[in-house]
């Protein structure tokens, strides 16, 4: 078969999408391949493809037992043979699978990195035709990424231990200039066809939000949109456990993930959630990388993460099936000071030298504050991104927050004097909420106590709001006019520039008309009317919604994940095009030869029940 016979045979598509037949072109030729590709925009098809075109296995290296066991589910469901290798198998299951692939039963096999040296599979794999390896989330080869993960340095020395170099492909969605250059030298692929399809996904609604009641506006949104699910990250597992159980409380189908949890547990949750038993998910970052969940409409953050580079991938997994979904991040200056305080605390790796693990706390340290510019800027949020990536568009979205507010160009410049003054006037010696309340004439107690009661900036910004202040400080900051320390407990001091502050007169800052107040949702514009980035304009929701429980009932019947089953994505296209028979069913978006075969029928019997009632 070519390329196209098994698009269409195994996967249910007609055509490939930017950036995926010259990477499939290029391994089934042999090249090496590197790959940056944002999440959901169909990285696994473009090793699947080859592997099932070339003679040999492939194997995928990749770092979470749940990424490959959703990847190796939706495999065997589309009538591929696929296995994995990890630590979740049994002594005995271990064997008999690589009893089973070395008797070449699997095209495809998933494969942890910290096991590719153990005697027993590098055997298996010296002695087997490994015509491809590839390297899912290959960022977790760079000391310099979000998700260092040592096993990773392991690969190189696995490739060069086989009889026959095989082609070789890395893939991840987050990847800036110093891990890219990482990626290509500790993974040694030589002269790789690189493809960067870009870091948008249009399908995405950014916004940041910096109200005070966080729950409030989380459960504002859940009853907006009962039906969808997503997740919800927060910093601690405390943060966790704290609002999983008041969602509970509330009445929403919630539950929660961290790594204080038994594996057992873990397990359990993240099964609920993948099968839509509990369709909101409250978890830390210890959830979700390879969670190939595609009908994810939402991702709230709680609150905000370390740097741009987690941000962008958990915020990515929402709307995974190109459809639209919601980005939120609710935002606190008091998330700074916590991440600051976790960086410094963050475990070393053996496997770093002191001065390397100095220079990558230094890095966190500067992706913290860029991550802080984010949620107090007042530009396109999306073009924040992407231009952190090296990314360059215009400066307007229309798909964010900051996009569909109003903003007008006021005069801070008494603001910025005062705050300035302050900071002198304190010694520097003080954090941004001691700073706030002094302006703001607090009468509390630990301003007596530590002199800010007497400063001689006290309550000279008495009638301006505390957020607007804060707004002001941040964009003092940006400006480079104040510096924030990088110390457990941030303190603010002046800068060789702070000086212009009382040199340039006025000072003028872009800042919002009027603070947004309704949560609903995210994807309304100023006219309040829900846009949905969906290409099919006859879509007949009422079947939509039958399709899904079907779906749901097939996936327990079956104890597979609904979207296994089939996608959001091709239930939309079902609903439009109304199927009426099994060469129609094989036209909908995602039907394969082997999914026809097996759902077809329940499916067309359903649409055309439907379709009697509604007439």
């Amino acid at each position: 078969m070519d390329k196209y016979q098994v698009l269409k045979k195994f996967f249910g598509y007609d055509s490939f999408r930017q950036g995926q037949e010259t990477i499939i072109d290029a391994l089934s030729d042999g090249r090496d391949v590197f790959g940056i590709m944002p999440t959901g925009a169909g990285k696994s098809l473009c090793y699947q493809v080859p592997a099932l075109m070339l003679e040999g296995i492939t194997l995928v290296v990749s770092p979470l037992i749940s990424l490959m066991k959703d990847q190796v589910g939706a495999l065997n469901a589309a009538g591929v043979h696929a296995a994995f290798l990890n630590s979740s198998l049994s002594a005995g299951q271990y064997r008999k699978a690589l009893e089973l692939a070395r008797a070449g039963r699997y095209k495809i096999i998933y494969v942890a990195p910290e096991r590719l040296l153990l005697p027993e599979f590098l055997e298996f794999a010296r002695h087997s035709c490994i015509s491809m390896v590839t390297v899912d989330e290959a960022h977790c080869v760079s000391q310099w990424g979000q998700d260092f993960r040592p096993g990773y340095l392991k690969i190189a020395e696995f490739i060069r231990a086989l009889p026959m170099r095989p082609a070789v492909g890395a893939f991840t969605a987050t990847a800036t200039r110093e891990v890219r250059e990482d990626i290509l030298a500790a993974l040694q692929l030589e002269s790789p066809v690189t493809v960067a399809t870009g870091f948008d996904r249009e399908n995405l609604f950014y916004k940041v939000s910096a109200g005070t009641e966080k729950f409030a506006e989380v459960m504002a949104y859940l009853r907006a949109h009962p039906t969808e699910s997503g997740i919800i990250y927060c910093l601690t597992r405390k943060t966790v456990e704290e609002v999983c159980e008041r969602l509970r409380q509330n009445g929403i189908l919630a539950t929660r993930y961290h790594a204080g949890l038994s594996d057992g547990e873990r397990r359990q949750n993240q099964d609920d959630f993948l099968y839509d038993a509990s369709p909101v998910m409250v978890a830390t970052n210890a959830f979700g990388m390879g969670i190939d969940k595609s009908n994810v409409r939402f991702v709230i953050h709680y609150n905000m993460p370390q740097n741009i580079e987690s941000y962008y991938q958990e915020a990515g997994r929402a709307g995974r099936d190109g459809e639209a979904a919601n980005c939120i991040l609710l935002y606190a200056p008091q998330d700074v000071v916590m991440n600051q305080f976790l960086i410094e605390r963050e475990t070393e790796h053996d496997v770093l030298t002191k001065e390397e693990q100095k220079l990558v706390k230094e890095r966190d340290k500067e992706r913290l504050k860029q991550m802080a510019f984010y949620c107090t800027t007042n530009a396109c949020l999306r073009e924040f991104v992407l231009r952190y990536f090296g990314e360059y568009t215009t400066n307007y979205c229309g798909k964010c927050s900051n996009c569909l507010t109003e903003f007008e160009e006021i005069d801070v410049t008494e603001t910025v004097q005062a705050i300035a003054a302050c900071v002198k006037g304190c010694g520097q010696r003080f954090g941004m909420t001691v700073i706030v309340d002094t302006l703001r004439g607090s009468q509390s107690a630990k301003l007596k106590q530590n002199g800010m009661a007497g400063n001689a900036c006290f309550g000279t910004l008495r009638e301006v709001p505390a957020y607007r202040i804060r707004q002001v400080m941040q964009y003092a900051i940006r400006q480079g006019w104040l510096r924030v320390t990088e110390e457990t407990y941030p303190v603010v001091r002046l800068t060789e520039q702070s000086h212009e502050v009382f040199d340039k007169a006025p000072i003028f800052m872009k800042a919002a008309k009027e603070q947004e107040k309704k949560s609903g949702s995210a994807r309304s514009g100023r006219s309040g009317k829900k846009q949905h980035a969906q290409p099919y304009a006859d879509v007949d929701y009422a079947l939509f919604e039958e399709l899904r429980k079907l779906r749901l009932q097939i996936a327990r019947e079956e104890q597979i994940p609904p979207y296994i089953v089939f996608s959001d994505k091709s239930l939309r296209d079902m609903s439009a095009r109304k199927p009426q028979n099994a060469s129609d069913f094989l036209k909908v978006n995602g039907v394969g030869e082997q999914k026809c075969k097996k759902y077809a029928e329940l499916f067309l019997a359903r649409i055309r029940e439907q379709t009697k009632k509604s007439l």
